[in-house]
């Protein structure tokens, strides 16, 4: 494995997002000094909050899977999750409505699962999901050793007995046919396939190997801190000071000095103080690291990037029973919402919606008999769709209040007491690439090897992690792009995989 040349004693990190907290408590653990800069005033990156008058509200990710890559990072800053984090196992992990009036709750318990599918289509297709569960499990085993939790120096890096297994499981075919050939039903092919829409690719087009994604959702299981998401970055960054790492906030990182070699020797920041360094790992989404490189590695082909989100983050009066934590609203239409989205740059028509109901959970993130509802409709990215969203952003929040009471949430638009839009208008005067915070997509040209790489070429000693780069979107695997962008920095190896060896969760809940 390639790794910076020369010393490493002293590595500032840029970003004090879950990647590069993950990498700095990594570097810790190898014994070197680590400075995180940060330009917002708080730890977390994607996993921000946002308070108001007693709404605590996680403004990125509301899905926490693998809990035990997180105990890995806490692990390496001399701490433990348990002590810091009390994580509480969803049941259901996931709760679908379909246009037909049907639900299914998506449990991660085998017996459970098997006996709701059996209710809702019967003992054939519950045949079927034991057998896709053992494939999803398999598959899961293949690749997190040898090509998720992993270090590329090149496409040779794939070879090895994982790839033989992999192939054999039909991991380079298509997820939505790979899953059909388990399940008969449309509804169920839907649950265990829509994943691959974090990876920023349609089922249908995406490589059967994204179905891992299912495996965390579906198999190891979906969590929620108490206090919201945004409790982990917290939590993880009081365990890091507490380590001997320092954390600067409201500072941000706005160019690098290089020695007479090239290599970085200092990072200036935006109120002109120098902070000398022997190494720099940014975390940045792929556009702002290339601005603090000052240039664009090559590509053969142009970055393809994710779709985005349109999100409301409502505060309500009131909540309604039949929404569970996540609850995943399905149109009756289902591959052309991905062709209005991807392709043709358009919203929804007949959207497919999650809508997260935290306080369900945990009442403490909302006053007193109030509610949190956060509802999430895929749209077109700003290079697919420019649209203009000061304009559209009210319109489009109105139809899917429309389109909510019209699914049973009857009386949505009167319970709102507070409210928040994002658009991708939003993501990209954040810094995220086309307007998206899911980053670059996972097509076949940008996944393992083929991803924008975490050692840039040309660069002696900076390192890239977070979702745009080596393994890719989602928070277990930018936690894993922290550690693996620190194995770069300090040469470590035979450190990849170790989470691989304890069932998901051991040791994290309470």
């Amino acid at each position: 494995m390639k790794s910076v040349t020369g010393r490493t004693d002293h590595v500032v990190v840029v970003g004090a997002g879950l990647a590069g907290l993950s990498c700095a408590a990594h570097l810790l653990a190898a014994g070197r000094r680590v400075t995180v800069v940060e330009r917002g005033t708080q730890p977390g990156g994607r996993a921000g909050l946002l308070e108001h008058d007693g709404y605590r509200i996680d403004t990125g990710p509301t899905v926490l899977t693998m809990p035990d890559l997180l105990e890995e990072a806490f692990a390496a800053a001399g701490s433990s999750l348990r002590e810091r984090v009390e994580l509480v196992r969803l049941d259901p992990a996931y709760r679908a409505r379909f246009a037909d009036g049907s639900t299914i709750d998506v449990h991660s318990d085998p017996e459970r699962m098997e006996q709701e599918v059996r209710r809702a289509a019967g003992p054939v297709e519950a045949a079927g999901y034991r057998r896709l569960r053992s494939w999803l499990e398999q598959l899961y085993r293949a690749q997190l050793r040898s090509f998720v939790d992993a270090n590329f120096d090149s496409p040779l890096g794939l070879l090895g007995p994982d790839l033989a297994r992999l192939v054999a499981l039909g991991g380079f075919g298509r997820l939505g046919p790979k899953v059909a050939s388990f399940l008969r039903d449309d509804r169920l092919r839907r649950l265990y396939s829509f994943q691959s829409l974090y990876a920023g690719v349609a089922p249908a087009r995406a490589l059967a190997a994204y179905g891992v994604i299912a495996y965390m959702d579906t198999v190891a299981g979906v969590w929620f801190p108490r206090g919201g998401v945004h409790a982990v970055p917290r939590a993880l960054a009081a365990a890091l000071v507490a380590a001997g790492a320092e954390l600067r906030y409201g500072t941000t990182a706005e160019s690098f000095e290089r020695g007479p070699s090239g290599r970085v020797v200092a990072v200036r920041t935006a109120d002109g103080e120098v902070l000398g360094c022997d190494a720099v790992v940014v975390t940045a989404d792929l556009p702002g690291a290339y601005r603090l490189l000052g240039r664009r590695p090559r590509r053969m082909l142009p970055l393809r990037w994710s779709p985005s989100a349109f999100v409301l983050h409502a505060g309500t009066s009131r909540r309604w029973s039949g929404l569970a934590h996540h609850t995943l609203s399905f149109g009756a239409a289902w591959e052309s919402t991905f062709r209005q989205v991807m392709r043709q740059g358009r919203l929804m028509t007949d959207p497919s919606l999650l809508i997260t109901n935290p306080t369900v959970t945990d009442p403490a993130l909302a006053p007193a008999g109030r509610h949190l509802h956060h509802v999430l409709a895929p749209c077109p990215n700003l290079r697919t769709g420019p649209i203009d969203w000061a304009w559209e952003a009210p319109r489009y929040r109105d139809a899917l209040v429309r389109e909510l009471e019209r699914r049973g949430l009857v009386g949505f638009a009167d319970a709102v007491e507070f409210e928040r839009v994002v658009t991708p208008a939003h993501w990209l005067a954040e810094g995220f690439g086309a307007g998206t915070p899911f980053s670059a997509a996972h097509t076949v040209g940008q996944t393992g090897p083929f991803r924008p790489r975490n050692l840039v070429p040309g660069e002696q000693n900076v390192v890239l992690a977070g979702c745009g780069t080596t393994p890719g979107v989602g928070v277990p695997t930018v936690l894993l792009s922290g550690k693996l962008a620190a194995a770069r920095v300090t040469g470590a190896t035979g450190t990849t995989g170790r989470a691989a060896s304890r069932p998901a969760g051991a040791g994290a809940a309470r």
